[in-house]
């Protein structure tokens, strides 16, 4: 990583729950140009229409999302990360989505859904159902 992070989110929606197998994840913001993976070459699989996800082929973690609709953003999720408390999130994404068991006392805003401004020409990605399977 060259540079700071330009967001920090916890993200609740559904589908990256599934991807992640997690009730939640935080993604940590870059530019494109910012991130180079030293080693080895990411598996990639989409569940959605525009979203890409990557994976450590040896590990299985994940490592990446990158969206059609936020073309100069590249999330990164926190536990590809070895100091994962270096990166506190700035808000909550997707709260309409938030699992009714999970809980924070924290006073970070709460997004309904993205919390990013999103190109309107791409469409939301999962708003036809659409799912993909696993890219080599």
């Amino acid at each position: 990583m060259h540079g700071d992070p330009f967001w920090i989110c916890s993200d609740h929606d559904d589908d990256c729950r599934k991807a992640i197998g997690s009730p939640l994840t935080v993604w940590v913001g870059h530019r494109p140009a910012q991130f180079r993976l030293l080693t080895g070459a990411p598996k990639k699989f989409s569940r959605t229409r525009g979203v890409l996800r990557t994976f450590c082929a040896d590990c299985g973690t994940s490592i990446a999302y990158l969206d059609q609709g936020l073309p100069e953003e590249l999330y990164l999720t926190i536990g590809f990360f070895d100091h994962p408390e270096r990166f506190a999130p700035q808000a909550h994404a997707y709260w309409d989505m938030k699992l009714p068991w999970v809980e924070f006392g924290d006073d970070l805003p709460r997004v309904g859904r993205y919390s990013r401004w999103r190109d309107p020409a791409v469409g939301n990605p999962a708003a036809d159902g659409t799912r993909m399977a696993q890219l080599n």
